[in-house]
């Protein structure tokens, strides 16, 4: 249990950083994701940020292929 709650806590940490860094090269505020704002309520639909990143993790995952 103590080895699965670390490798848990490295991998928040490590979305956390790619989290961070993403925002800083503009992921999540690209044309084609949407915000609807009425009132208190705030629905954010990040649909071309899900698409690139599907498409690099894609041609990642393609990459490392045995």
């Amino acid at each position: 249990m103590g080895k699965l709650l670390l490798v848990v806590g490295v991998l928040l940490v490590g979305v956390g950083l790619v989290w961070m860094l993403g925002e800083r090269l503009g992921l999540g505020r690209l044309p084609g994701d949407f915000v609807i704002e009425r009132g208190n309520t705030r629905i954010y639909i990040p649909l071309m940020t899900g698409l690139i990143v599907s498409a690099v993790l894609s041609l990642i995952f393609w990459l490392i292929k045995p």
